[in-house]
């Protein structure tokens, strides 16, 4: 009989897989690593079990320990499966920029985890870095993982993931494109790849709001570049131990809105269904086309699971508020489709400015239309009822028509964009869409703004 011991025996022997349809202009073999196939559905299983292996061996976790990491979740999981089959207790400090998926799933397994904020400094003490060194510290029987700077990350990568590749690609590749983040995966791959054949050329998948590009090619640590992204698992504020700059070749730079657009593409016409950093890999990928010749094998690494990242970039409505969907908005009824199917929010003229009030804070909108029996009479906005309660404080209890402004213009369905953006302006702060059914809906600044692509 064949089978695993346990789920740790699973790791590893991730396919190649040859991508069709996203690569058609780039004239090269362009295969991909998959590594959602991993028990944990990441590249991270790896680097988990050979970390803890090593401080095992040399007395840094003990019997009954805990272990502490800072992770954007998949290292977490790794480590949650080694911690569950050798009977350790795992906490799991995570920033809260990461999924609600990764979260969710990395308490299923038995991690306590700690959520942080996002946007503060590394040594600020709030910080994911700064909150699992405390722990560390307050934890009796405790182990600091640090995948960051442990350099079994990298060597996890050399001896497993690196030797995987040549064999697969019986000794033909010719160039490696992976996003970084801890770094253990570029450069134990490109430590033995380089090894093997000093031609292999080593790209590095960087994100706007992180430091890598500009240090590789300037030697400079620029503060200046960093700022609070939404791409998960690459880029970072800090320069890991663990990224070899000297075995790199080249980074490049991809958006958050290419990451999420690719994401999708990879699962649409690919059928691969990843997460977040491969679309940004492939959209890299492409932007190094010029790089690759018609004889080259390029290898690109997919990381994780698209299931980490079903609320976020495989989820419409999110898309869609940041600008990432791709959909054409040319008028007035493309601008309500999030909110079509929703009743218009509405005040009458006897009703009492309380009543405004209330509404405008349950449903945290900023604009009210008026009715009375003969239909749209005026209107309620939050900075003219700011003002008229800096006049008069008992204007809560009075009637909606003593305080209201005139009612918002109605168009039709089909209005063109130049119709309602001159319609909007900083007397009028909506329009009022009629739609088939003979049902009104609004249209404000934000919805205009939001349309921007």
């Amino acid at each position: 009989m064949k089978y695993a011991k346990n789920i740790l025996e699973t790791i590893g022997n991730t396919p190649l897989v040859k991508i069709n349809n996203l690569t058609k202009e780039i004239d090269a073999l362009v295969l991909a690593k998959v590594e959602t196939f991993n028990p944990g559905n990441s590249v991270k299983d790896r680097m988990a079990v050979k970390m803890i292996d090593d401080a095992e061996a040399d007395g840094r976790l003990k019997p009954g320990g805990t272990i502490i990491e800072g992770t954007s979740g998949n290292t977490g999981m790794g480590l949650a499966l080694v911690a569950i089959v050798r009977g350790y207790k795992l906490i799991c400090v995570i920033s809260d920029k990461q999924s609600k998926e990764k979260m969710d799933i990395l308490r299923a397994v038995g991690a306590r985890v700690v959520v942080c904020p996002t946007d503060v400094e590394p040594s600020d003490p709030r910080s994911y870095y700064s909150v699992s060194k405390r722990l560390a510290e307050e934890t009796e029987n405790s182990w600091y993982v640090n995948q960051y700077d442990n350099p079994s990350n990298a060597l996890a990568h050399y001896e497993q993931t690196a030797p995987e590749l040549w064999e697969q690609t019986d000794g033909k590749i010719t160039h490696f494109v992976v996003g970084v983040g801890t770094g253990g995966t570029i450069s134990g791959v490109a430590k033995y790849l380089k090894a093997k054949n000093p031609n292999v050329k080593v790209w590095g998948i960087d994100t706007y709001g992180s430091v890598f590009k500009k240090y590789h090619e300037t030697g400079i640590f620029d503060e200046n570049e960093i700022y609070s992204y939404i791409t998960e698992g690459i880029g970072e504020d800090i320069l890991p131990k663990n990224v070899d700059f000297s075995l790199i070749d080249g980074f490049t730079k991809v958006t958050d809105k290419d990451a999420a657009v690719y994401t999708r593409r990879l699962a649409l016409e690919e059928g691969i269904f990843v997460g977040n950093s491969a679309g940004a890999a492939i959209k890299g990928l492409l932007q190094l086309k010029d790089n690759f010749k018609p004889d080259d094998v390029v290898v690109v690494l997919f990381h994780d699971s698209g299931s980490r990242y079903v609320g976020k970039m495989f989820n419409d409505d999110w898309m869609r508020e940041r600008g990432f969907l791709e959909e054409e908005v040319t008028k007035a009824v493309d601008l309500i489709k999030d909110h079509q199917d929703k009743p218009l929010v509405i005040v009458r003229t006897e009703e009492l400015v309380s009543h405004a009030i209330e509404r405008l804070k349950r449903y945290k909108i900023s604009q009210i239309p008026v009715i009375d029996t003969t239909g749209f009479v005026g209107s309620i906005d939050e900075t003219d009822l700011f003002r008229s309660y800096v006049e008069d404080k008992n204007i809560a209890d009075k009637p909606i028509k003593d305080i209201m402004g005139k009612p918002y213009p109605i168009v039709k369905a089909t209005a063109s964009m130049e119709e309602i953006s001159k319609l909007i302006n900083k007397d009028n702060q909506a329009v009022l869409v009629e739609l088939e059914n003979g049902k009104h809906h609004i249209i404000t600044k934000h919805d205009v703004i939001s349309s921007i692509k």
